[in-house]
């Protein structure tokens, strides 16, 4: 049986059962394993920022194509099939970095939304703790009772900077990629670099690599089930095995690229695009679609619209969460970041 058959077993009714024995094997909660080590490689040699040698340093040229986007083997929200085709465009070939960003923040003096003062006035259903500029991040529960859903909490003080909240630090961290970004902040970035946010068509025409047809995990694990993304190998949300060496985000370029030699569009974080959500495709044959228009959109009073996301995180499990294929799709609130999201940029111009 493989790692990945392995996994689907755990993910039914089983997965309480495990959880229940792996607490009980221990006072505190703790599996003691031996902690495997990530492999030396370029990702760690790199500095996280590229030479500057003109304007698509760091990108590769995608030609373009059609594809069959969506999938209609998975989840709900990302039917239908139906035929894309894309003019061709730049992608950077990793995600942005916290020294790339670093460097953005100190030549214009942006302030993230996490790091500004938050206007009561507009966020009127908010606690007073939100009320502090935050950001949310991922706490691992003590115990199985915390395994509800209350693994996701506001931090005061979590940024980019200080990624968990105060007391945490970036440090050593120059080509890990960027997170707690609100989509403004990812679309800022971009623009002071002449560039945009992919759409979700670009997007996951770029992370397919060239391959067509039905969306599956290949991208995330190889055919004897070994991780070859940043995923949650285990059981979500209280034992990470960390079969793929890393228990939270990996520096950009750990894992082998996909076909088109783009890095981590698959796992490692969610990644903004700049198409407003709404669950499902249509079955029309499109063009450079763009996604809905906002005001299509069904937005309750008070409640914030949201951009699609792409890609999983260092957070997708077999039992949770899953959605490390290119097809993979969810909403995120677009001003609101985490500790799992950050993003990469487009330049539509030609190819060399």
């Amino acid at each position: 049986m493989t790692p990945r058959h392995r996994a689907l077993l755990l993910s039914t009714g089983a997965v309480a059962v495990f959880v229940g024995a792996i607490i009980g094997a221990s006072a505190t909660g703790v599996v003691e394993r031996n902690e495997p080590k990530a492999e030396v490689g370029s990702c760690d040699a790199y500095s996280g920022l590229p030479s500057e040698d003109g304007q698509t340093t760091g990108m590769k040229f995608i030609p373009a194509g059609s594809f069959a986007m969506g999938s209609e083997r998975h989840q709900p929200e990302e039917r239908f099939i139906h035929s894309a085709s894309v003019d061709g465009f730049w992608i950077d070939r990793h995600e942005v970095t916290n020294a790339q960003f670093k460097r953005f923040v100190e030549a214009t003096g942006y302030v993230t939304l996490a790091e500004r003062p938050v206007d009561p006035k507009s966020h009127p259903d908010w606690s007073k703790a939100m009320l502090v500029p935050g950001s949310v991040v991922f706490v691992t529960p003590k115990n199985a009772k915390g395994a509800d859903g209350r693994w996701w909490q506001y931090a005061p003080g979590a940024n980019w900077r200080q990624p968990q909240g105060p007391g945490s630090s970036i440090a050593g961290k120059d080509n890990h990629p960027v997170i707690n970004i609100a989509y403004d902040d990812a679309l800022a970035y971009a623009q002071w670099m002449g560039r945009s946010l992919p759409t979700e068509s670009q997007w996951e025409f770029a992370a397919r690599g060239g391959r067509d047809g039905e969306d599956d995990w290949s991208s995330a694990f190889d055919p004897e089930g070994k991780p070859i993304a940043n995923t949650w190998q285990g059981i979500f949300p209280m034992l990470n095995t960390k079969d793929d060496g890393y228990a939270e985000t990996a520096p950009v370029g750990c894992f082998p690229p996909n076909g088109y030699g783009l890095y981590d569009m698959i796992g490692n974080v969610w990644e903004w695009t700049s198409d407003w959500y709404k669950a499902g495709h249509s079955e029309v044959a499109t063009t450079n679609p763009a996604g809905p228009e906002l005001v299509s959109l069904r937005v309750a009073p008070g409640q914030t619209p949201s951009r699609v996301i792409k890609g999983g995180s260092y957070l997708c499990s077999m039992n949770y969460c899953s959605r490390y294929r290119p097809a993979a799709r969810q909403p995120q609130e677009n001003d609101l970041s985490a500790a799992h999201l950050g993003f990469r940029t487009v330049l539509n111009k030609p190819g060399p």
